[in-house]
């Protein structure tokens, strides 16, 4: 339900699989256009309607999706189609109502089996990169609780030789992977990095930080980060309020007073500076040279990228921006290196990359693929599984494959050998050629 930039987008990629789609959308004219460029069927009507519901057949349908801009619209339309009989319902809700879901439970009182803001999945995106942005691949799983970071093991690492078993990291952070002479490698707890091996690490994002210099010790992270934020809004606070719960100072530069003025009573360590960042001139005056993240998150594409070109010819080290347009953040992204961009994200494209893993109808999901063909897959564990109950270590893994997050309602980590499996958990694995097959019928039987 909701064919705007977000359904759209998410309609036009699932138009090309084999998927049986019906898309309701409001407005009739766009209802038209989408009617003829899509191979879905298209009503044109009120989503929230029992009646446009009804017609639409949600009571059968295994997915149900409300995606207009509309919170409390997606919510009940959402909710309607659950008590009809829908299989799974996704809502999109601005982030102002995800971050309530501590003091209401949306999702239990609407019967809603996800909720998601286009505003927080583009948030998670951009300061993953803020986190690591030498690291030759950051990836998020669990909702952006659990990270998985690539590195070169120099050859002055501490770690070199020792049984990982042996060393001391912080709990629930694991060796997923090694890539070592062209081959990738499930390690054990005997086994040991050596020069030039090519880590692939998975656990919380403020653990990680803690390993990457036992790894290469001249990567020592700087201290005292700071960071300027173009444009206020939604994706301005998410991203501040991300980057200060990991230590980060944060700038944000909006040209409305009003939205300043709202910023600062609801961001207690940033500093809101009522100034216009695509000026130059003022970018010069609040010394945007000396800090070491310039993000720009305002509503206009072409100022956001402007601003980062203008910010990273002063002296700005790293430069992020967010683009709108999906079609405008592949070229970008594609040319990032040539704009000395660090990266380019899009809400859209962050939506259709989280929403895509509930189309999928096989006992898994490929959530990305790692240097070496080595795979990161998510499943679900269902209450028939024999594993259900039974403790970590008591299990027989097979070879190349091994767990990097567990997912559980509201709660995220990367499991140890002591934690017991349960039914409708979701659990993330890196799985080599060999051994996805096995894990997936482990997981599954």
């Amino acid at each position: 339900m909701g064919a705007g930039e977000v359904g759209k987008h998410l309609a036009e990629s699932l138009s090309t699989q084999s998927h049986n789609i019906t898309v309701i959308e409001r407005d009739e004219a766009s209802a038209e256009d989408l009617d003829e460029s899509l191979d879905a069927s298209v009503m044109c009507g009120n989503g929230a309607s029992a009646t446009a519901l009804a017609e639409a057949n949600a009571s059968e349908c295994d997915l149900f999706l409300a995606l207009t801009s509309r919170d409390y619209t997606n919510l009940v339309s959402a909710s309607i189609a659950k008590s009809m009989g829908a299989t799974k319902t996704v809502a999109r809700v601005h982030a102002g109502v995800q971050r309530e879901e501590w003091l209401f439970d949306f999702r239990a009182q609407f019967g809603i089996d996800y909720l998601f803001s286009t505003e927080r999945l583009a948030a998670v995106e951009l300061t993953k990169y803020v986190r690591n942005p030498e690291g030759l691949m950051v990836e998020e799983i669990a909702r952006g609780r659990i990270e998985l970071h690539q590195h070169k093991v120099s050859p002055e690492s501490t770690a070199i030789g020792v049984p990982i078993s042996k060393l001391k990291w912080p709990d629930r952070v694991r060796i997923a992977c090694i890539y070592r002479d062209g081959e990738n490698h499930i390690p054990g707890g005997e086994d040991y990095l050596m020069a030039g091996d090519l880590v692939t690490l998975s656990g919380e994002p403020s653990l990680l930080d803690q390993v990457m210099t036992k790894l290469d010790p001249r990567a020592k992270r700087k201290k005292d980060l700071k960071a300027v934020i173009f444009g206020g809004g939604e994706y301005a606070f998410a991203v501040a309020q991300m980057l200060e719960s990991f230590g980060v100072k944060v700038r944000i530069m909006e040209k409305r007073e009003q939205e300043c003025r709202r910023l600062s009573a609801l961001l207690q360590d940033s500093v809101i500076i009522h100034g216009d960042a695509t000026s130059l001139q003022q970018l010069k005056e609040e010394q945007v040279n000396e800090a070491d993240f310039f993000i720009a998150v305002s509503p206009d594409d072409e100022d956001n990228v402007m601003a980062c070109l203008q910010a990273k010819s002063i002296g700005t080290e790293y430069c992020l921006t967010l683009i709108h347009r999906a079609d405008y953040a592949d070229v970008i992204y594609r040319n990032r290196q040539r704009l000395g961009l660090l990266a380019a994200v899009s809400p859209r494209l962050a939506a259709n990359r989280d929403l895509l893993r509930f189309m999928d109808t096989g006992k898994y999901h490929k959530v990305s693929e790692l240097q070496g063909g080595v795979e990161v897959i998510q499943l679900t564990i269902k209450a028939a599984t024999g594993l259900v109950g039974q403790k970590i270590a008591q299990i027989k893994w097979p070879k190349g494959a091994a767990l990097v997050g567990l997912l559980r309602d509201q709660l995220a980590l990367v499991p140890t050998g002591g934690d017991l499996l349960q039914a409708d958990d979701t659990v993330y694995a890196i799985v080599t050629h060999e051994g996805r097959k096995p894990l997936v019928k482990l997981l599954s039987r």
